[in-house]
């Protein structure tokens, strides 16, 4: 994987039943039904709505309640009006024809008059990073600050840093051990969120110096704790001796927004900054803090020990005395959130919603608002053979809360109170919500209130409460994402090298590829239909494959990023590690319009060869990039997105001007903003 920030160790060890083991059955199902019903063109995973998705009928209505047979009148109508774009391997972005790239807000762009500019001798104070744009650029959401669209707020992820290219010649180390203060906290800096104010003047958009809404959340900005977990003796610190508070955020990967306009941001590989040197506690274990030592070495600095003791040792959680207050111990429990961030408020503080759950983080999406229905939010789980979690609010939806007085109150109604589940997928494309109470059903036959004192213990280890519950481990989860249209639920699983079984209906060992999910709700919270929308793959491979009948004009591995517009365009970007697709192209975004995928009886159907006018590559990034964060103007005429760790890149505004051949730059992560020339709507 080109993703620095990917931990491939295994944690889950439960034993639960594979994804690959139901995926086989529903398959081998729907082979036999092929061959039994003369079904003909049915693929290999078909559309909803067919005989063993729990309908005895043609009208697309489910057994489980589900109107997976969406009318025309529910569908998008949007068509995709671009030519698709081979690959590219270049240091410089590709865009289709008609359309230009501008490079924006990069990697040490300064927010406010505190910070210098940029220097690209990596010669930046901790002071200057606090203040500027942090480094590796991931989640992104675009919040409007007028009717025009020419104006408003950008919430970008940082997910990790590039020691090398932070630092002038890379980390200061004397015997293994980090030595500098100011170096540390300039790491601590260029971690966490950035919220700037972006304004189009002409056909260019431009940050808006110093405006009062620019600011930072870093790996050392106090957050408020919400939910069952807060107040509890899980998060009491040294810091906050009443568990209300943590500092700072961590490995800021995915991203999500709610309906009453705030930016949830999500922290994923945030266990290998945190190290206990003595018995690991089940949670710890089971999440994947280490027992050696921490991602940067935060811990190590040898120096004053007096200087590091609160800001730099409670990365340390050891045990040292007999209480919390004398030792670290709880400060990793202050992490593996849902952050909620109200970018219109300056004054306010980031919220983690803990009634989510606790575990690496990848994206957070809501379902489709009813008036009177729960708000339901959607999140992965981005390890291998981990899982697929939905949280349903106690609070009905109330459509006056889309516009509140005050969207921390909000959040509070909506994301503090309500029921967190896990899902279990079974063959024949059902599949089922198991809660995550004490009073769940374990694969003991007992309860998790036999193994857990409490709620807020349930969410310190939810990884391990799912095991219990028999929850399907799957091929990294990670983006979620909701059709506007019909409200099915979209999922990327980008790959899981580790897969050693296969079988006829199933061939590829090891999947490096990746697929897409998705899945529609049941009339309750605990049952849904499912099918795989999309299977990544290199263009020349086999069919069995190649399921998806993948061209060099969009073949694609890893998917990753994901995100619908509201036209019901599905974005699908890409973090790929597989030689055979990474030898043609770097990675890239592809658009698909899958509501308007439907058969004579208006079924949605799956991506395969029959369907690729609908699946085109829009976008390639730089050498050595991940293709990652969405947002998009409300009038649809600029898509933001963002490069992550390229190689040699960006060169100068204009992204799709490459680096000059024998040219070295220091490499900066940034936004990029694709326009069509003509100034229309990008994409159709």
């Amino acid at each position: 994987m080109s993703k620095a920030t990917f931990d491939p160790t295994r944690y889950n060890k439960s034993g639960n039943e594979t994804f690959q083991e139901v995926l086989d059955k529903h398959l081998s199902r729907r082979t036999a039904l092929k061959s039994t019903l003369g079904l003909g063109a049915l693929t290999a995973l078909s559309t909803f709505g067919l005989a063993g998705c729990g309908s005895d009928n043609d009208s697309g209505k489910s057994g489980h309640g589900t109107d997976t047979n969406p009318d025309a009148a529910n569908r998008s109508t949007a068509v995709l009006n671009f030519d698709s774009i081979p690959g590219s391997l270049l240091d410089a972005v590709a865009v289709p024809a008609g359309y230009s790239a501008q490079v924006l807000v990069p990697w040490g762009t300064p927010l406010n008059t505190k910070a210098n500019a940029w220097d690209s001798s990596g010669q930046n104070s901790d002071d200057d990073q606090a203040n500027a744009m942090g480094m590796h650029h991931d989640g992104m959401h675009f919040f409007p600050l007028n009717d025009a669209a020419d104006d408003g707020l950008l919430c970008i992820n940082h997910e990790y840093i590039d020691q090398d290219a932070l630092h002038p010649a890379g980390p200061t180390e004397v015997g293994g051990l980090r030595t500098s203060v100011e170096e540390i906290r300039k790491e601590i800096n260029a971690h966490g969120v950035s919220v700037v104010r972006v304004r189009l003047i002409g056909n260019t958009w431009q940050i808006v110096d110093n405006d009062p809404l620019n600011r930072r959340f870093t790996a050392a900005t106090v957050m408020d704790m919400g939910g069952p977990l807060a107040y509890t003796g899980y998060l009491e610190t040294r810091f906050s001796p009443d568990g209300s508070q943590t500092r700072g955020t961590l490995n800021n990967c995915g991203n999500g927004y709610t309906p009453w306009g705030t930016y949830l941001t999500c922290e994923e590989n945030w266990p290998g900054y945190f190290v206990n040197q003595g018995t690991l506690t089940e949670d710890q274990s089971r999440i994947g803090v280490s027992s050696s030592g921490t991602r940067y070495g935060w811990d190590d600095l040898a120096g004053d020990a007096d200087e590091r003791l609160d800001e730099f040792s409670r990365f340390n959680v050891t045990p040292s005395a007999a209480s919390a207050a004398g030792d670290y111990r709880n400060e990793a429990n202050g992490f593996g959130y849902i952050v909620e961030i109200d970018p219109y408020d300056a004054r306010a503080r980031a919220v983690k919603r803990t009634a989510l759950g606790r575990f690496r983080h990848e994206g957070c999406a809501f379902g489709k608002l009813e008036e009177g229905k729960p708000v339901v939010f959607y999140s992965g789980h981005d390890s291998k053979f981990e899982y697929i979690y939905k949280f349903v609010s106690d609070a009905l939806w109330d459509p006056a809360d889309a516009n509140p007085v005050n969207r921390r109150v909000t959040g509070d109604k909506y994301m503090d109170h309500g029921t967190l589940y896990v899902a279990k997928f079974s063959d024949e494309g059902v599949g089922q919500w198991l809660p995550l109470t004490l009073d769940s059903p374990t694969k003991d036959a007992g309860v998790l209130g036999d193994h857990f004192e409490s709620l807020a213990a349930i969410l310190l280890n939810t990884a391990g409460a799912a095991d219990r519950v028999g929850a399907t481990p799957m091929d990294r989860p990670e983006w979620t994402t909701v059709d506007p249209f019909t409200g099915t639920v979209y999922l990327t699983l980008t790959n899981n090298s580790s897969r050693t079984e296969g079988n006829v209906a199933n061939p590829r060992l090891k999947n490096y590829y990746g697929h897409v999910i998705r899945w529609d709700e049941g009339d309750d919270a605990t049952s849904f239909l499912w099918d795989i929308f999309l299977f990544g793959a290199p263009s020349d491979a086999d069919a069995a494959t190649n399921r998806s009948g993948l061209t060099d004009l969009n073949m694609f591995a890893s998917p990753d990023g994901l995100a619908f517009d509201p036209r019901g365009i599905l974005w699908v970007q890409t973090d790929n590690g597989a030689p055979d697709v990474t030898s043609y192209t770097n990675d890239q975004m592809l658009a698909i319009v899958p509501s308007a995928m439907v058969d004579a009886q208006g079924k949605q159907q799956v991506v395969t060869g029959e369907n690729q006018m609908q699946l085109k590559r829009f976008f390639v990034g730089p050498n050595g990039c991940e293709v990652t964060g969405f947002a998009i103007s409300p009038d649809y005429k600029s898509v933001f997105i963002n490069i992550q760790h390229p190689g040699n890149w960006p060169y100068s505004e204009n992204a799709a001007e490459q680096t000059p051949a024998g040219t070295t730059v220091r490499p900066r992560a940034a936004t990029v903003v694709i326009r069509r020339n003509d100034g229309g709507e990008v994409g159709v």
